[in-house]
């Protein structure tokens, strides 16, 4: 971000600056007042997927140029630093730990496309950190959706219905865990809240979920 030398790709004064701890929505990861838990909407709700939800940073500078350089152009070696920042995130957040890391999926043609899964690369990083078992497999995505972007909150529920399915010879391995997705960007919640739906269908008993950057309600809804 500096440009200066440092030991990592990120320095510990950028990190200081651009990182700084803050109180966040249990459930949903947004932004909140200080001593608060949950934002307003969240208290409300009673069927949440999503037990609990985590984020490092806001989307925005300088997050928002790195984490698409990340998806888009084989920045590769931006992963460490990322998921140094996102487990230090997970431990201060003091959740219950899950038994398996599974990243959100990518469509079979998006990843061809682009050679890896970023959140896979992300999630199996924080796993080995944490000591907790990872697979890139166990929830498959089988339908390559539009865009969500724009779409109110029913849309983007029609958009991603059936969008997700756990790999049937490993659907055994969801029996009564607790389970973490991760993946790189949160915006509305509904690909996440989709896939965790899809999880716990199949066996899970909980789901939380790990992003290394929130998107205000306002750049997304």
């Amino acid at each position: 971000m500096c440009r200066r030398w440092c030991a990592g790709r990120l320095c510990q004064p950028c990190l200081a600056r651009h990182a700084p701890p803050v109180e966040r929505c249990l459930q949903c990861a947004l932004r909140l007042a200080p001593g608060a838990a949950r934002c307003t909407a969240c208290a409300l709700r009673r069927d949440a997927p999503l037990q609990h939800a985590v984020a490092a940073v806001d989307y925005g500078f300088p997050w928002d140029g790195l984490i698409t350089g990340l998806k888009f152009h084989h920045r590769l070696d931006l992963v460490h630093a990322f998921a140094r920042l996102l487990h230090e995130t997970v431990q201060r957040a003091g959740l219950p730990q899950p038994a398996l890391v599974l990243p959100v999926p990518l469509a079979a043609q998006r990843l061809r496309e682009r050679g890896y899964n970023q959140s896979w690369e992300l999630g199996r990083r924080v796993a080995r950190r944490l000591g907790i078992a990872a697979h890139p497999s166990v929830l498959v995505r089988i339908k390559d959706t539009a865009h969500q972007l724009g779409l109110d909150e029913a849309e983007r529920q029609r958009n991603l219905k059936g969008a997700f399915m756990v790999e049937p010879r490993l659907a055994p391995r969801l029996q009564g865990l607790r389970v973490a997705l991760v993946d790189d960007v949160m915006t509305s919640g509904a690909t996440a809240e989709e896939a965790a739906r899809t999880l716990r269908k199949a066996g899970a008993e909980q789901v939380q979920l790990w992003v290394l950057a929130r998107t205000a309600p306002a750049a997304g809804g």
